[in-house]
């Protein structure tokens, strides 16, 4: 056995998109070197019925196909000249960043109560007076009393969500003075509070285990 002859992986070319091997990678570099471009289109398809291989339930579907095709432009290092059913992928159009996405900047006073609080508020301005904006209205302070809770773990004078209420409405939503009253706060906060023996410790259940 002649040693000399032998290849390492740390000899060889880098692959590119390494999952899809060395083989496909010559391939394509041989798609590469040829001359006439009809010739080159006729390899470059086999290059991808190859690829589409390797993932039968897919191949078919348009839009794995475009994937294809880019990922055969990327084993290529951009340099395949041939006709594709989609755009030619460029390394420009690769190394294109993404615009940043656009994020709310809303800096609320109260921010214990939540952006949807304030959208709830200018969807009840909107209405008309009567019935229907009476039960929202005071769905909308009960929420912001139970938001209010969850924030301060403890009890809230309802005067308290009246005048914040007025604030966020811009003073177009005034229960200050109403004679409604809200949920009580053991009622909101139902369920929340963890039992306690009477030493103060955390009451766990056996979960059916025995004691001995």
């Amino acid at each position: 056995m002649n040693i000399d002859n032998l290849e390492y992986n740390t000899e060889r070319e880098m692959l590119i998109i390494p999952e899809y091997g060395r083989h496909l990678q010559k391939m394509v570099n041989y798609a590469v070197s040829i001359d006439n471009k009809e010739e080159r289109n006729k390899v470059a398809k086999s290059i991808i019925d190859v690829m589409g291989n390797l993932q039968p339930h897919l191949r078919d579907v348009p839009e794995f196909q475009h994937k294809l095709w880019d990922q055969l432009f990327i084993i290529s290092d951009f340099k395949l000249d041939v006709d594709t059913p989609f755009p030619v992928l460029t390394k420009e159009k690769l190394q294109e960043r993404p615009d940043p996405l656009e994020y709310p900047q809303n800096h609320p006073k109260y921010r214990f109560y939540g952006n949807n609080i304030k959208r709830m508020i200018d969807v009840a301005n909107s209405w008309e007076d009567g019935d229907l904006k009476n039960a929202l209205t005071l769905t909308i302070a009960n929420h912001m009393k139970k938001c209010y809770l969850n924030w301060n773990k403890d009890t809230v004078d309802d005067s308290v969500i009246f005048d914040h209420l007025f604030e966020l409405s811009n003073g177009k939503i005034d229960l200050k003075g109403s004679s409604e009253d809200l949920t009580d706060s053991s009622n909101l906060m139902r369920g929340k509070k963890k039992k306690h023996t009477s030493n103060g410790k955390k009451n766990y259940r056996s979960r059916g285990k025995k004691r001995y």
